[in-house]
């Protein structure tokens, strides 16, 4: 059963204000809690610049997949005969635009599934590849049909979920992939289970009442490149969606309580790490007498410049008037005062 055009219009003229006001108000909403919590956007990490190549990838591939020249052909619209015109006639017509006027192994074989009106319908509803091959489909059991095409229906669907599978594992594009790894799937099985139910339940006897050419539902192609339009579209919206929250343009993931304290200690374990190392290198620098003579010759020479620079007239002026208009050094020192002992009553506990 298909479903009309009228009735498609009517939901998305139902659903449409609802759905994209919301869809905006979200994505504004996900841009402001960005910026409130002092999240800046950054470049485009490597692992997910790869991943983003695979979706425009599999996107590119299924948008070429609608192009005439890689769709299946219709024998019908190729020889421009009506779905009620003889046999020989569509095969004639066929063979003259065949190279040497003559007709393909394929084209051999659908002509002997073409014996009545129910095998043209079904080739209008599953196409040539399933009518021509198929050796234990006829037209008696429209279903056997269905059946031998439903490997080929849902290799796109498969391929699409090996590349949602790919781009959203978290060992590959981490919490950013990971954060649109349910609802992707969820649209990838509805869009699989969603086809399957639209080309089973396909009417095709009404193109039975198809007098013309124009008449005639060609079912099988436009259900195809409906297909691998809604693909590429799912597949570039999902590489949209990991590259605004893998760059923290939108739909940022605050990190969780647990992740916030892993954090804190591997940045406080580093800081230990290189005040250890420094510790090492000071210790190294006192107990080495040409070390030691370097180091303190440094230092002379920089309280020298220091000095130097602190005894010039603008310098002088500067720091007078930061001293007399801009700095409290009551604050200041009281400050001073309160962290010394601070510091000094650590020690004396020790």
């Amino acid at each position: 059963m298909a479903v009309p055009w009228g009735i498609l219009k009517s939901l998305l003229f139902f659903f449409g204000p609802v759905a994209v006001p919301r869809a905006i108000s979200y994505y504004r909403s996900s841009k402001t809690v960005s910026k409130s919590v002092g999240i800046t956007v950054r470049p485009v990490p490597r692992a997910i610049r790869y991943a983003l190549a695979l979706l425009a990838l599999f996107v590119a591939t299924f948008v070429l997949k609608t192009l005439p020249p890689f769709a299946p052909e219709n024998i019908f619209q190729r020889t421009e005969t009506r779905l009620h015109a003889p046999t020989d006639v569509i095969f004639r017509r066929l063979s003259v635009l065949r190279p040497g006027d003559t007709l393909t192994a394929a084209d051999e074989a659908l002509r002997g599934k073409f014996v009545n009106l129910e095998s043209r319908l079904l080739y209008l509803q599953f196409g040539p590849a399933a009518l021509a091959d198929c050796l234990f489909c006829n037209s008696d059991e429209p279903k056997s049909y269905l059946y031998y095409t439903m490997p080929a229906l849902l290799w796109a669907h498969l391929a699409n979920f090996f590349a949602v599978a790919v781009v959203t594992s978290p060992s590959w594009t981490g919490r950013y992939g990971r954060q649109w790894r349910g609802w992707a799937t969820i649209a990838a099985g509805s869009m699989a289970a969603a086809d399957v139910w639209y080309v089973a339940n396909y009417n095709h006897q009404a193109n039975s009442r198809a007098l013309r050419l124009d008449d005639l539902d060609p079912f099988y192609w436009s259900a195809r490149a409906t297909r691998f339009w809604v693909l590429a579209a799912f597949d570039a919206v999902l590489g949209y969606a990991i590259y605004l929250s893998a760059t923290n343009r939108a739909f940022i993931q605050l990190p969780s309580p647990a992740e916030r304290i892993e954090n804190v200690n591997r940045a406080l374990h580093i800081a230990k790490s290189k005040l250890s190392a420094l510790g090492i290198i000071k210790n190294t620098t006192q107990r080495d007498t040409e070390l030691r003579e370097r180091s303190d010759m440094y230092w002379t020479q920089e309280v020298r410049l220091m000095s130097e620079a602190m005894e010039e007239r603008e310098v002088i002026e500067g720091v007078s008037d930061a001293l007399e208009n801009r700095l409290n050094i009551q604050n200041i020192t009281r400050d001073a005062d309160t962290y010394t002992t601070m510091v000094l009553q650590e020690l004396q506990e020790e």
